[in-house]
């Protein structure tokens, strides 16, 4: 697995809404909004399910994602790609769940996506985009 860097976290922590791409069995793609994103570990990302129909689809056929990240002020962003696993039950979902509910009793807070990066690109314009960075 990669580890995040400091650097990676900072841009990360400027996102409010996350650009979250993931593919069918087939390769057909989806890229869908999320909200409900955050940074558990150096090498793990939760996201909270909502509202998912093609991404939820898409990662039990297909269990690998990818999401981009972007600092409009620094002019810097990465793509962290990697493996999913699915959860609606035990410690992990119920902690998702709380922080869903808290947001607003109205959110279904269906499941917990687990994403343990295992690459690392930079997307920055410039020299280095599209670099494997991690």
């Amino acid at each position: 697995m990669v580890t995040l860097t400091a650097e990676m976290k900072e841009v990360f922590a400027k996102n409010k809404i996350f650009a979250i791409a993931t593919a069918s069995k087939t390769g057909m793609p989806n890229v869908a909004p999320m909200a409900t994103v955050q940074i558990v570990a150096d090498d793990t990302i939760w996201i909270g399910d909502n509202y998912m129909v093609k991404t939820l689809a898409n990662v039990k056929e297909n269990p690998r994602m990818a999401l981009y990240v972007w600092d409009p002020e620094k002019k810097r962003c990465f793509q962290f790609k990697g493996d999913v696993t699915v959860k609606t039950s035990g410690p992990d979902y119920e902690k998702i769940k709380a922080q869903i509910k808290a947001k607003g009793p109205h959110y279904p807070a269906k499941g917990l996506l687990i994403v343990k990066i295992t690459e690392v690109f930079d997307c920055t314009p410039g020299s280095n985009a599209g670099k494997k960075i991690g």
